[in-house]
């Protein structure tokens, strides 16, 4: 088990170095200076070379590139080029109202995928299972902002259920909750179909196996067969789609916070972006990576302690 995970945080550490060192590559290849991109056409030549000075542009590449690794190894992701704030500082700020939206919609998600996935095996080959294929495709064809754009339209504006921008009033856990409801429900219906899928799928397989034969004669119910014998087993790939799928609703937040005007993650880097403001959104990049990585290699070493064949096939 320790020279799987040693391979593993070695592997999720070249992959981190690869990342960084494209989306540094990546400034050199967007055409024009960052400084002139960031502050127009109209700025003094002065104000320019100020700029650079700022962003560590006017020193030579590898210099640069050195500067860039051995900071962010370090924990120092630069500073705002505007505000002169740590960018760290800025990113741990606006990081927790992303979680939280991930998190929420990643775990009403789960419930209702496996719920559908059990249901659509203990009601195999009937039109229910047949209606749940159906449902689970459609929900995973329909993209988060689109969904995003009609719960506001339904639920905010025609209804006036639940509000339509903001996080919710700060000190305020009921507002907080409400304004969490339509962005957790844009971003992980999607997840729903995926998670279905794949919990039918895994207990299919895992229901010809040995012991879930005995236990059928034994003579015990179908459903406590599904869910209390074939389930433990069947969730095991499921593990590995979570930590997936967290990162993956962590990206699409970007375009449901926008939607919805919630502060995060989503916001700074659309914000940066704007502003040509590259130490923000290379070192929000960077940390998402990280964080994306942690959560993966978290589920591989917690897959490997459940299944000790995946250990075998990775040292073969």
């Amino acid at each position: 088990m320790l020279r799987y995970a040693i391979k593993r945080i070695a592997l999720a550490f070249v992959i981190l170095i690869t990342v960084m060192l494209a989306m540094y590559a990546m400034v050199f290849l967007v055409p024009g200076d960052p400084a002139s991109l960031a502050l127009g056409p109209r700025a003094t030549p002065e104000l320019k070379e100020l700029l650079r000075e700022r962003m560590g542009l006017d020193e030579p590449v590898l210099m640069q590139v050195w500067h860039f690794f051995h900071n962010a190894l370090t924990g120092d992701l630069g500073y705002d080029v505007w505000s002169k704030r740590p960018v760290l500082d800025q990113i741990l700020e606006f990081f927790p109202n992303t979680l939280i939206l991930g998190i929420t919609a990643l775990g009403w998600a789960v419930v209702l995928g496996i719920a559908l996935g059990c249901a659509a095996v203990v009601w195999r080959g009937t039109v229910t299972d047949r209606l749940l294929g159906v449902l689970s495709v459609g929900l995973i064809s329909v993209p988060a902002f689109v969904v995003a754009i009609y719960a506001i339209l339904i639920f905010a504006v025609w209804l006036r259920w639940l509000p339509a921008i903001g996080a919710g009033t700060p000190g305020d856990i009921g507002s907080q909750i409400r304004a969490l409801i339509l962005p957790a429900f844009a971003l992980g219906i999607g997840w729903v179909g995926y998670l279905a899928r794949l919990v039918r799928a895994s207990l299919l397989e895992v229901m010809g196996e040995n012991y879930i034969r005995t236990a059928r004669a034994f003579g015990l119910p179908e459903r406590r067969v599904v869910f209390r014998y074939a389930l433990r087993v069947a969730i095991i790939p499921t593990i590995a789609l979570l930590a997936v799928g967290l990162g993956s609703i962590l990206s699409s937040a970007v375009f449901v916070e926008t939607v919805f005007g919630r502060p995060g993650i989503g916001t700074l880097i659309t914000g940066a972006v704007q502003k040509r403001n590259y130490p923000v959104v290379m070192g929000t990049v960077l940390f998402m990576t990280a964080f994306y990585l942690f959560i993966v290699t978290a589920a591989d070493l917690l897959i490997a302690r459940l299944d000790p064949r995946v250990r075998d096939v990775f040292r073969r």
